[in-house]
């Protein structure tokens, strides 16, 4: 076998493309989604290379156009659960053997097809079954996705690379092993780049996986499986498989070979599964890893410096691009008395004229929230607001589900900083705001860090450097991504390494090295060249 200390393709971020009339990506688009809406499609499980049917099968449905069907998926159970198992555990030699080099030109080919021929069509498939916009799409689908591919096949080199020191004599070596047994990728609707990446990651340190993609999002995720195979993914190393969750879990958490979660969802399923781990810790081989990202209650605050119209435009991209439906939205604000009257007449008039529609409309800045459970859910939050005497409603407040799942962007606020909204995360496009006076500055530093479980992502709009530097030190533990005159959304690969404590998840960074390591378990291997013959020591000689 030739043999070779190989180098990687340099990782840069994919570029973003505009979509303006007239392009090439446009046409190419729009021919995508014409495509996608004149066919119903049929989506099977996919259990070591095999294609699964079965008696169930479940309509997908575009959120803002909710009745058209895109195409039906084949819903399993308990039995196709074992089966991926099953199907992931007998490709597991043949994968962990292969050379690391060649695991990296699959995903790195993975990447290619991504942003080149399969651009329109896991942009399409993201916008008509997410209902994300051209823009939110391109930036997750498209750009991000390939992005995890390309930049986690430079970490692992790097990861690789790592050794250690040796003294005369001896030679010390660090060899990265997989994790003995199979992941769990259990992945979000909210991102289709969110869905690749989690069985990817790991699937690249010589992991096998079984993969649970989120019910509202099977559509791009069918998408990302074609390209996985097509990149030449072997058989068995991500099985593709739609149950319930309990139906899953139970299963999988029961299984002496279960050997890491990889989860991006909400706090309280986590925390089950968690616990359920926990209670299961002595029928498993090795102690699990438990990689998680979870919910968040992300804010912005902004100093008496800041200037309105940054304020504004931040807030509005920071909390109602993607409907609010980003894990790191923005959804209570903190704004100084002094410059509220000029921040509320412009973000009340930049709100209302936010344009809401179906994403084919690419003048749309606004689409639909994800299903009826989630409508329903932001509904009441709305209404309960309405019924307080501690809110004003200022933009939007209305919501309409006989075509799709539409919830005016709304904006509220509050005169109590611990009210319900302040402090649960909802979800969905409603922003609620409180106005704390100029002069406590710093006390409002300390509501900030208290309210709620969360620590995800948050921002600070200020001109003034010592502002800037105090909030920067006092909600230190508040946020895992923190952003000073930005929105606190939009982390990118490489850049931005993303993830948040607390209540947030366990912060192990998706987009860097250190989510990597998590699916790798190190062995340490010291040779030596002149090895002793005689137990005995120097010391014990007598004078």
């Amino acid at each position: 076998m030739s043999s070779g200390i190989f180098n990687v393709p340099k990782a840069t971020n994919e570029p973003v493309l505009n979509y303006v009339p007239g392009s090439t990506e446009k046409k190419l688009l729009k021919a995508a989604l014409a495509e996608a809406r004149s066919k119903e499609i049929d989506v099977p499980m996919y259990i070591g290379g095999k294609e699964f049917r079965t008696n169930k099968k479940v309509a997908m449905r575009p959120p803002h156009d909710h009745q058209l069907i895109l195409g039906y998926y084949h819903a399993g159970d308990e039995s196709h659960v074992e089966a991926a198992i099953e199907a992931a555990l007998n490709a597991r030699e043949m994968w962990v053997n292969l050379p690391w080099e060649h695991r990296a030109a699959i995903f790195l080919k993975a990447a290619e097809l991504i942003s080149g021929p399969y651009r329109g069509k896991i942009n399409a498939a993201t916008m008509l079954g997410q209902s994300k916009s051209v823009y939110q799409a391109e930036i997750d689908a498209a750009c991000e996705l390939s992005d995890f591919l390309r930049f986690n096949v430079e970490y692992m080199r790097e990861i690789f690379a790592q050794q250690v020191s040796s003294s005369k004599g001896v030679w010390n070596r660090i060899e990265q092993r997989p994790l003995e047994g199979f992941v769990f990728a259990l992945t979000p609707f909210n991102f289709t780049a969110i869905a690749g990446n989690l069985p990817s990651s790991a699937a690249m340190m010589g992991n096998v996986v079984v993969w649970k993609p989120s019910n509202t999002a099977i559509y791009s995720a069918n998408v990302i499986m074609e390209i996985f195979r097509e990149a030449g993914l072997p058989d068995g190393v991500i099985n593709l498989i739609y149950v319930s969750g309990p139906v899953a879990g139970d299963v999988i958490f029961n299984h002496k070979d279960f050997a890491g979660i990889h989860f991006t969802g909400s706090t309280a399923v986590f925390q089950d599964v968690w616990k359920t781990i926990g209670s299961n810790i002595y029928k498993y081989k090795s102690y699990p890893r438990i990689v998680g990202e979870t919910g968040g209650k992300d804010f912005m605050l902004a100093h008496e410096s800041a200037d309105a119209k940054v304020l504004v435009a931040n807030l509005v991209r920071a909390s109602f691009e993607y409907q609010g439906q980003k894990c790191s939205a923005c959804s209570r604000a903190y704004i100084p008395a002094s410059i509220w009257a000029d921040v509320k007449a412009q973000l009340v008039a930049e709100v209302n004229g936010i344009k809401m529609g179906p994403t084919e409309d690419f003048s749309n800045f606004f689409n639909a929230v994800i299903d009826e459970k989630s409508f329903d859910k932001i509904a009441a939050y709305i209404e309960d607001a309405k019924k307080s005497s501690e809110v004003e409603i200022i933009a939007g407040g209305t919501y309409d589900k006989s075509k799709g799942y539409f919830v005016r962007p709304t904006v509220l606020v509050t005169t109590n900083p611990m009210y319900v909204t302040m402090c649960e995360e909802i979800f969905g496009p409603v922003l609620t705001i409180y106005i704390y006076d100029e002069k406590k500055f710093e006390e409002t530093l300390e509501l900030i860090n208290s309210t709620g479980t969360y620590a995800l992502t948050g921002a600070v709009i200020s001109q003034d450097r010592y502002a800037i530097d105090l909030a920067a030190k006092k909600l230190v533990n508040a946020a895992g991504n923190f952003y000073i005159n930005d929105k606190c959304t939009g982390a990118v690969v490489g850049q931005q390494p993303f993830g948040g404590a607390r209540g947030s998840g366990t912060n192990d960074k998706a987009g860097s090295m250190i989510n990597l390591l998590r699916w790798v378990s190190p062995r340490t291997i010291k040779e030596t060249f002149d090895p002793a013959k005689d137990y005995r020591y120097p010391f014990m000689t007598e004078e």
